[in-house]
């Protein structure tokens, strides 16, 4: 069994936030929008060491409020399989290390490669205000 089959089958037996962390799919941040939900998206790369520096302080900080995890959706973009893809190009996503906050159709904030807690903090705050 390869490891697509099996999550795809652990994640139909097992239950989970609803707006848990996500991989992007093509149509899946619009989807979230229309649904009203405030979306969080991370653009990274495995092999980036200021977009691993980034997710230990969304850890941290999603750690430390459950809010968080609770009322923004949360959305990892894998750089080296969409960083050419329409969502990039439409966005005017600069690099792999940005993140960004969205509402229906605006665009709450934005970081490039910053690894501060208050940078991160700061982001992920003004979604939650939004959520």
């Amino acid at each position: 069994m390869d490891r697509r089959t099996f999550l795809a089958g652990l994640t139909a037996t097992v239950p989970f936030a609803a707006n848990a962390s996500a991989d992007y799919t093509p149509g899946l941040v619009k989807k979230h929008l229309a649904q009203g939900d405030v979306v969080f998206l991370d653009f990274k790369a495995s092999w980036c060491s200021t977009c691993a520096a980034q997710e230990r302080v969304i850890k941290k900080l999603k750690d430390g409020n459950p809010n968080y995890e609770a009322k923004i959706t949360f959305i990892d973009v894998d750089w080296d399989t969409y960083g050419s893809s329409d969502l990039v190009k439409s966005m005017k996503i600069p690099r792999r290390s940005t993140l960004v906050a969205l509402k229906g159709d605006q665009e709450l904030g934005r970081i490039v490669a910053q690894t501060s807690t208050a940078s991160i903090k700061g982001l992920m705050d003004t979604a939650l205000a939004a959520g």
